[in-house]
């Protein structure tokens, strides 16, 4: 009798308060004093797990952002100090392995002496097809190394680049006015612009740090590439950049 009764009224108190009605058990008929609430208290367990693992991921992406940050700083400051160009780490990539470069990039890598070391990688489309991506030393220009690379977007580089006039090292050249050159890339489909395919090149200059440009593949103007997100105060430096940059003609 007792255990209908406590069954009713823990039923009324979920119906009126929202509750849940299995959130009190009797380990007998007759013995009020052990009721349990076991499983409000594993519910409310659960409830701080997951709040704290909420915390944890957004932790782990603000450090995971700083890194990236800190990643991005390190090599702003060895493209500024390197003595070889992002057009000239082209050429001597282009003289290990013949085609088309499609990007070139400030990388590091470990040295003999298991220091972190930077270099320029640059990816080159061979005539047959084979991707090869070449390391390059910023302080000599010699090739430190290269490797063959598997890559599914031939057939969408080969047709961006078709016809065109401008290729990874005149774009470099072109947004060299603008800052330090720290990469240069092909954005084939034009995901990131306009819809029309380009070539993607950031550069770093003393009091603007990093800024994203777009140049075109066949006249080679440069313009600010605004898809990156940039804010107000980013995109009047861009615009800025842009309008005091050296005349390309």
């Amino acid at each position: 009798m007792k255990r209908n009764i406590v069954i009713a009224a823990v039923t009324a108190a979920a119906l009126i308060g929202g509750g849940t009605a299995t959130a009190l058990a009797t380990t007998g008929d007759d013995d009020p004093g052990t009721t349990r609430q076991s499983d409000v208290r594993d519910r409310d367990d659960a409830r701080d797990a997951a709040d704290d693992s909420g915390s944890d991921d957004d932790a782990d992406d603000d450090a995971d952002d700083r890194d990236d940050s800190r990643h991005h700083d390190r090599d702003d400051a060895r493209a500024s100090s390197a003595k070889v160009t992002a057009a000239e780490a082209v050429a001597a990539a282009l003289k290990e392995a013949p085609g088309t470069a499609v990007s070139v990039e400030v990388d590091e890598e470990d040295g003999a002496d298991d220091r972190e070391r930077a270099v320029w990688e640059v990816d080159v489309l061979a005539g047959d097809g084979t991707w090869h991506s070449v390391r390059i030393d910023p302080g000599t220009g010699k090739v430190l190394g290269s490797e063959t690379d598997d890559e599914d977007d031939t057939d969408e580089v080969r047709a961006a680049l078709k016809g065109t006039g401008v290729n990874a090292a005149e774009a470099a050249k072109a947004a060299a006015g603008r800052g330090t050159v720290t990469s240069v890339e092909l954005d084939e489909d034009g995901y990131h612009g306009t819809g029309e395919a380009a070539w993607e090149v950031a550069t770093t200059s003393s009091g603007k740090g990093e800024q994203d440009w777009r140049v075109d593949l066949n006249s080679g103007e440069v313009t600010a590439d605004r898809s990156h997100n940039l804010d107000s105060d980013d995109a009047d430096d861009a615009d800025d950049a842009d309008d005091s940059g050296p005349d390309d003609d």
